[in-house]
């Protein structure tokens, strides 16, 4: 059985905000995106391969940031480092580009459906900005998560795409986190960030959600920002509204405040920690 884990007050949360801003400043700079996925949408001057490039690069985002970087670079260079054009034209005459392709449970089948699908987003929708518009306001009509939407659009325009490759794309409404999802959401909706680009307007920063991944998590719970033990979408929505709290324009922005916290070795002060036994 869990233990119940200490949740701070609205007040005491306030107080952590010149802590947690600080933390921000010192994280969200330049020279971030050097080693960071997010690098594969700065590489590119045309928006539609910013967004694309990015797309796979969150997708991709799942272990180590320099594998996950090696392997999406492996990726777009069999896409000619064109992605748009790359995806515009392809046909299955071209799936044999992504042979021996793999990147922990992706596999080249995986490569050929997700191009597939983006393919008809651009033939349908004309851009990706568009088709996210799209199921932006279907989820704002029907009270569902964004994600749920998204996940659900996505795949329906590609109805043979294989079941395997569904797990790749989350869905809120099967309890995932969509870490992944809001972590690209975070690259291209917020604006005047020296590492987020603010490529895409269908939405206000206020309504991004963090993008939970375990040391994030981990940073949240032994602050008492979070008291929920799971790292699902309910997690993401109690974390969320605390960040709130402290910006209710941008909370995501503490997911760099929280990675920060994470990986520095003068982290997180015994002081502040009122959930200790979480380990490190």
């Amino acid at each position: 059985m869990r233990r119940e884990l200490q949740k701070r007050s609205p007040v005491q949360i306030k107080k952590l905000k010149p802590f947690l801003d600080k933390w921000v400043e010192r994280i969200e700079q330049r020279d971030y995106i050097n080693e960071d996925p997010i690098l594969f949408m700065h590489a590119f001057n045309h928006k539609e391969d910013q967004l694309l490039a990015g797309f796979f690069a969150a997708t991709m985002a799942w272990g180590r940031r320099d594998i996950v970087i090696r392997k999406v670079r492996d990726l777009l260079e069999r896409m000619n480092n064109r992605p748009e054009e790359f995806i515009g034209n392809f046909s299955d005459d071209d799936a044999d580009r992504f042979e021996g392709f793999k990147h922990r449970t992706f596999k080249p089948i995986d490569m050929i459906w997700l191009t597939k699908i983006l393919q008809s987003i651009l033939q349908e929708f004309e851009s990706f900005e568009c088709f996210w518009n799209a199921c932006y306001q279907k989820a704002q009509q029907t009270g569902r998560p964004l994600m749920a939407v998204f996940h659900e659009n996505f795949f329906a325009l590609q109805s043979n795409t294989p079941k395997r490759t569904y797990k790749h794309v989350s869905n809120a409404e099967k309890k995932s986190s969509c870490k992944r999802l809001y972590l690209y959401l975070r690259w291209a909706i917020r604006k005047e960030s020296p590492v987020d680009l603010g490529l895409m307007d269908f939405m206000p920063a206020s309504e991004l959600m963090v993008p939970l991944d375990v040391h994030v998590a981990r940073q949240a719970r032994k602050l008492g920002l979070l008291s929920r033990t799971y790292n699902d979408w309910w997690a993401v929505e109690e974390l969320t509204e605390t960040l709130r709290l402290l910006d209710p324009k941008d909370p995501a922005k503490y997911d760099y405040a929280l990675f920060g916290l994470g990986v520095a070795e003068d982290g997180l002060p015994e002081e502040l920690i009122i959930n200790p036994t979480l380990g490190k």
